[in-house]
């Protein structure tokens, strides 16, 4: 029998793009610390190496509920994290275990069919330092490695993602292109709506694009109703492909991120220290519609990479899907209220239950 590698029967990006929607999920940090096998604050992504059964779990669950790409899960898997902690000599097994984990689950999509495309990644460093050479130079060789351990892997694309300094995201673009892989670039400006080295949310992106990124978009720290008007705007100007992985989190024009975003719902345990991020961000959540809503008119808009970013859940993602009119595995088990026990409107729902939802 004559095989054919999935490598060579699967689409590759930009024909999947160009056919439609790719939907990707990101921002695992807080879903894997929620299922307890990660320190919030820390954030540091050893459950590669410490159960890889549950980040393999949480890879199939976002791909049952649609999502195309499995991005392997090394934000903030990079050197000087790993200093931070002190397991530098953990990097390079934590990123290849990440990277194998990912690739399993993207070649074994749900149902058969085409396999999934498996992405590396790369992100915002958290030591760049505008005018500051050593610190460039020392992230160059942090995403060198990285990078270099994602081809070794068997990635189709690499993902640079949540840069809040242009240059930095260019320089994750440049290292990305040496590669020769596709390149999805994802920017997140703080509360300034600006990059911290001062240049426009619109000129960086522009330059993105200029420069020959693939995909040019917005990720992470922002809510759907603080990253839309920057979306539509850029969506005007640029021609390539976009990408749209907001938080799910409700900021504001007041707050439009989510790292000094307030709760006013009259909270009677707030967190020790002080903040609701990380750790008390719960009663600030989108509800599925915001996030379905969200993405159709991101997709409408012509944005074909979609998803979610920190705090997604595999429902966010369904939503996600089926805002472009996907059906995906986990639509089989979307709501039904028509057989709800008291608000359904089934033959044999009981009328005297029906009559009193109102006053449950």
């Amino acid at each position: 029998m004559n095989f054919i590698g999935v490598y060579e029967m699967k689409r590759q990006l930009i024909e999947r793009l160009n056919e439609g929607p790719v939907i990707c999920a990101e921002g695992f940090l807080f879903e894997i610390e929620k299922r307890g096998y990660l320190s919030a604050g820390e954030f540091v992504p050893m459950v590669s190496l410490e159960h890889p059964e549950a980040l393999e779990n949480l890879h199939k669950d976002f791909q049952h509920a649609g999502s195309d790409v499995v991005e392997a899960f090394t934000y903030n898997a990079h050197r000087e994290k790993m200093r931070v902690i002190g397991k530098e000599d953990l990097l390079e097994p934590l990123n290849r275990a990440a990277l194998k984990i990912a690739k399993k689950v993207a070649d074994n999509p749900i149902g058969g069919g085409e396999a999934n495309l498996m992405a590396g990644n790369i992100s915002n460093s958290n030591i760049w330092e505008q005018g500051n050479k050593e610190t460039h130079a020392e992230v160059e060789r942090m995403f060198s490695e990285m990078v270099e351990w994602s081809v070794d892997e068997g990635a189709d694309l690499l993902v640079g993602e949540t840069f809040y300094y242009a240059e930095e995201a260019y320089m994750a673009l440049d290292i990305i292109q040496k590669a020769g892989l596709p390149s999805v670039i994802t920017i997140a400006p703080m509360a300034e709506n600006v990059m911290r080295d001062g240049v426009s949310i619109m000129d960086v992106c522009k330059e993105l694009e200029q420069r020959g990124a693939d995909v040019v978009g917005m990720n992470c720290f922002r809510g759907p109703d603080t990253m839309m008007p920057y979306l539509r705007e850029l969506r005007k100007v640029l021609k390539c492909h976009m990408a749209a992985l907001p938080l799910p989190f409700r900021t504001t024009e007041a707050n439009p991120t989510f790292f000094n975003l307030p709760d006013d719902n009259g909270c009677s345990c707030p967190a020790p220290h002080g903040r609701t991020f990380p750790t008390a961000l719960d009663p600030l959540y989108c509800n599925r519609y915001e996030i379905h809503a969200f993405a159709k008119e991101s997709f409408e808009l012509g944005i074909n990479y979609l998803g979610v970013c920190c705090g997604a859940t595999p429902m966010h993602i369904r939503e996600v899907a089926e805002a472009t009119g996907l059906k995906v595995p986990a639509s089989k088990y979307r709501e039904n209220m028509s057989n709800h026990f008291m608000y359904g409107n089934n033959e044999r729902t009981a009328e005297h239950m029906q009559e009193y939802g109102d006053k449950a």
